[in-house]
């Protein structure tokens, strides 16, 4: 195995998917969440930096083109799970998030399936701008975890009448309720939109993937 440094960026965005999760386990939030939003957004940068520079330096091996495509659904998989974990499992969230996590799954068996013929599968340009599409939507919903939670903080000790209040003007917003609760709602309104299609894109490349296999899947005569 070659060891270059895009494969080195590449093994440590696949090591950074379960720390995503785990900073739930040993940090409240809303640091967790601000942990695991600088962690996936850094990771995710690596998946373009490492395949800029194999190409730049001509370092393209078989370890990266096995690393990647783990990492990259590593990241997608984890992630959703711990934003839906900590949602309110509304349907709007979890049907786009169960169509990603049917599609990998699905395209992951088939390639497991096709063995030596899965380079029949080759990643398309479709496949990558939905890759590209899910992690931007994910890093968006962190962000909303981390609007609410300083929201939250914001209005301890206070009744509903006042924070109705402050909001509607009647009173000074001295602790910027109004902003950190329009961030999480455009952050919110913005992720699960740009998720949506992602998923969409998810499931045409699902379904592209799976028209080429099917001459592979016929038994013969």
């Amino acid at each position: 195995m070659n060891w270059t440094i895009p494969n080195i960026l590449t093994a440590i965005r696949l090591v950074a998917a379960p720390m995503v999760a785990l900073m739930f386990l040993y940090f409240t939030r809303p640091y967790a969440d601000w942990f695991a939003l600088v962690l996936f957004v850094s990771a995710a940068f690596t998946d373009w930096l490492d395949g800029y520079l194999a190409r730049s330096w001509r370092q393209e091996t078989k370890l990266g083109a096995m690393l990647d495509p783990i990492a990259d659904k590593a990241m997608v998989v984890i992630a959703l799970m711990v934003i839906i974990g900590f949602s309110s499992w509304s349907g709007w969230l979890v049907l786009p998030a169960t169509v990603i996590l049917f599609r990998e799954v699905f395209v992951s068996g088939l390639r497991e399936f096709l063995g030596d013929t899965a380079g029949t599968l080759k990643v398309t340009k479709v496949a990558k701008w939905k890759t590209t599409l899910q992690m931007v939507a994910i890093a968006v919903l962190f962000s909303q975890g981390v609007f609410e939670h300083y929201f939250g903080r914001s209005i301890m000790g206070m009744d509903v009448s006042m924070v109705n209040a402050v909001l509607s003007g009647g009173e000074e917003d001295y602790l910027g309720l109004g902003w950190k609760l329009k961030g999480a709602q455009w952050a919110g309104q913005i992720g699960l939109i740009l998720l949506w299609i992602a998923a969409g894109l998810t499931a045409i490349t699902g379904v592209d993937y799976f028209r080429k296999a099917i001459p592979y899947l016929k038994d013969d005569k």
